[in-house]
């Protein structure tokens, strides 16, 4: 009787479990047979309309070096002294190296000489062509003979000059090509020197906004490298030439300050506030869809919603600007559009 009991007990046990698991598998087919193809969609609309925007402009560049000089030999000779060391700072005028100048000095001295010989010799052609005892081609020669003197002194002081190599801006060597007692040539690479004591912004800027942008113009440049303070510059370039993508090179200009020294490579943005506000029709951002070089919006008409091709250029962090593509007033979706597809029915939220 109780082996009855026991069996009694555990077909119920089990019928009971059996149960719970139906209700449960009936429960997660429902869950999964949800079907989101709603006959609407509910949306929230904003009008597009005319905004009076802040009429500035946020530009990203990199910094890059005001000068750059790749310094080259203009002698050749051995190298008798070397001072290219990385990083040294230089001075306009500084000695970078000296070439063997000892032939010079004595083509120097030789072409002197001679110098000195034939003004002697042309004073006294004067003095015999005035007493009529020396004809004029005789004085026109003596004369040209001067003159080449000259010259080749002249010469020789250049080449004996060029011994010397000197930087011919202000900065920072960079680069050092060569060791003393190395034997160069004329043209041969000594040393690269840059100049970071004022910085150039180099950006791309787009057609719409380079008819903005003058040279000139004041720019409050930011950097994240120095999160609390910005630095001022000025435009200084504007290119009148755009590449096939109708982008513009533009360059700010800025003195690198001592205090906060930024180094050349180093990405910044550039702000630059322009004089008069621009009123324009303008859109929500969050009605975007896509990107802003292929824009498009859902156009709320008829209880439908309508996808619209528009082309539009950056506004402020709100607002986006329409060039084209939209009237005043039309009702563009700002919420929903996950859901949408264009003829979606939908239905507005208030």
């Amino acid at each position: 009787m109780k082996k009855i009991i026991v069996i009694v007990i555990i077909i119920g046990l089990a019928g009971l479990i059996t149960i719970k698991l139906m209700k449960n598998h009936e429960k997660i087919n429902a869950t999964k047979n949800i079907s989101t193809d709603l006959d609407y969609v509910s949306v929230n609309v904003s009008p597009a309309t005319k905004v009076s925007l802040d009429n500035n402009l946020d530009l990203t560049g990199y910094l890059d070096v005001y000068s750059q000089v790749d310094i080259s030999s203009k002698a050749q000779g051995q190298i008798m002294s070397l001072q290219s060391e990385l990083g040294r700072n230089v001075t306009k005028g500084s000695i970078i190296a000296t070439i063997d100048d000892r032939l010079k000095r004595l083509a120097v001295q030789k072409a002197q000489n001679s110098l000195d010989i034939l003004q002697k010799d042309l004073e006294r052609s004067k003095n015999l062509y005035n007493g009529g005892s020396l004809t004029k081609q005789q004085l026109d020669d003596a004369q040209n003979n001067y003159d080449n003197a000259v010259i080749q002194l002249e010469q020789a002081k250049k080449e004996l000059t060029d011994a010397t190599i000197v930087s011919p801006i202000q900065g920072t060597i960079i680069k050092k090509y060569v060791e003393q007692g190395e034997f160069i040539n004329i043209g041969s690479p000594i040393a690269t020197v840059v100049d970071v004591s004022r910085l150039k912004i180099k950006l791309n800027v787009s057609e719409t906004n380079i008819y903005q942008l003058h040279v000139g113009e004041n720019a409050t440049i930011t950097t994240d490298v120095y999160q609390n303070h910005a630095f001022q510059g000025k435009i200084s370039f504007v290119s009148p030439k755009g590449d096939d993508s109708h982008n513009y090179p533009v360059e700010v200009e800025m003195q690198n300050n001592p205090k906060f020294p930024l180094k050349s490579g180093t990405f910044a943005t550039v702000h630059i506030d322009l004089e008069n506000k621009v009123e324009g029709l303008c859109i929500l951002r969050e009605a975007l869809q896509g990107s802003i070089n292929d824009a498009k919006v859902y156009v709320a008409r008829d209880g439908k919603a309508v996808l619209r091709k528009i082309t539009v250029t950056n506004g402020n962090d709100a607002y986006l600007q329409v060039l084209s593509g939209l009237n005043e007033g039309e009702q563009v979706i700002i919420n929903g559009q996950i859901n949408l597809a264009d003829g979606k029915a939908i239905k507005i939220i208030q």
